[in-house]
């Protein structure tokens, strides 16, 4: 298919994107142990040459900081499987490249994700001092029963430890806990969310408990024996989130996210927001001036490619512009504060009644409404929005 995007409009599109801070994503894909529910790029391995995946991790960075000159850099991120496991002379050398090819905005934000165990939480001090400035901190729930349903390998109070050194080592502390989990109550998660909205960190992520393909739990769902939470129990929890959120100064700004005014995810800011992201590692994407990138998968594939190619990719497929619009939709209307629907359609060289149905829109004023330019999804909207997108995304 032709892209038809005008010159110009193509031209203030790149320009924009040019000028918006760079997102970099580093992915780390060992764990101790696989997650049940847990359906991201993640391995176990019985050991780890660190030192080769030290070069090759700095080598595929140095390809995308060439492929991406003369940007500033916005954001950190390390991600995974468990970078809390990553050598922090690694951490600390890929960040001193990352801001040595890249101009730093202020006070970059550096985050990592961290399992809670006391092993981990020993080395909170080293990865501080190696730049990390943020943490997000796997808790995921606050019950030792949870705990061994969720297949972690912590209980509570060693959880409840990892948090107290990271608030100390930390500027910035975040932590997720999943909810809607089988057989629990609203009274009971009630006391859960009150107990973690007690410890004073500025954000949290509390996501429902899907069952992912793939993912042992879906094995187990498949047979009739895990069975989570329905439409309307789910609904009651994520109003209870929402609600207990919001009334101690840490409102939703996005379907699972939650931040004191400006405490926001800098990082995942620039998903949402449709903005460009370097991805490194095995299985990182990608999107970089209108392509799509992608790393290869398995740990020893993508280290042979750099080897082999002093890269990691797989993939660079280019986005024409119809696909770039409805990525920006599907992603900036997770966000409160919706999106810009009038300068997606212009940098797709569209109108906005060919990128989304009006018609369709103003039949849903509780669910969805058009604010002038901004399209944002409400607060009831939200609980559906996997419904409400392809009504109104065309």
């Amino acid at each position: 298919m032709i892209d038809l995007v005008s010159p110009d409009a193509a031209a203030k599109d790149r320009a924009a994107r040019a000028a918006a801070p760079l997102a970099l994503y580093i992915h780390w894909p060992f764990c101790v142990s696989k997650c049940p529910y847990c359906d991201f790029n993640s391995h176990v391995r019985a050991t780890v040459d660190e030192a080769e995946w030290h070069r090759a991790l700095l080598a595929d960075l140095a390809h995308e900081a060439a492929l991406l000159p003369d940007r500033r850099l916005g954001s950190i991120f390390f991600g995974g499987g468990t970078p809390s496991l990553m050598p922090p002379a690694t951490v600390a050398a890929l960040i001193e490249a990352a801001t040595k090819a890249w101009v730093p905005v202020g006070d970059v934000e550096i985050t990592l994700e961290a399992n809670p165990s006391s092993v981990e939480a020993a080395r909170f001090s080293d990865l501080a001092a190696a730049g990390v400035n943020r943490v997000s901190l796997g808790l995921q729930a606050l019950d030792n029963d949870a705990l061994r349903f969720l297949g972690r390998a912590h209980d509570v109070r060693e959880g409840l430890g990892a948090l107290d050194v990271a608030q100390r080592h930390f500027k910035r502390v975040s932590f997720d806990l999943i909810y809607a989990r089988p057989g629990q109550t609203q009274a009971a998660w009630e006391d859960e969310l009150a107990r973690a909205l007690s410890f004073g960190t500025e954000h949290l992520s509390l996501y429902q408990l899907t069952i992912e393909p793939g993912t042992r739990f879906a094995t187990e769902a498949a047979a009739g024996r895990l069975t989570i939470p329905d439409g309307d129990t789910a609904a009651d929890l994520f109003e209870l989130t929402r609600a207990r959120t919001a009334a101690v100064g840490l409102p939703a700004y996005e379907i699972s996210n939650h931040a004191r005014p400006g405490a926001e995810s800098r990082h995942n800011l620039a998903y949402w927001q449709y903005r460009d992201y370097a991805g490194i590692g095995p299985g990182a994407h990608g999107r970089r001036d209108h392509l799509a990138t992608f790393r290869r998968k398995k740990p020893e594939n993508w280290l042979a490619a750099v080897a082999r190619n002093g890269h990691g990719l797989e993939s660079e497929e280019p986005l024409e512009a119809a696909t770039r619009v409805s990525e920006a939709l599907l992603m900036g209307l997770r966000l409160r504060e919706g999106v810009d629907v009038a300068a997606i359609a212009a940098a797709g060289g569209m109108r906005v009644d060919e990128i989304v149905d009006l018609a369709a829109i103003a039949a849903l004023p509780e669910l969805i409404v058009r604010e002038e330019e901004r399209l944002r999804v409400t607060d009831a909207g939200m609980i559906l929005l996997d419904a409400i997108l392809p009504k109104v995304v065309r």
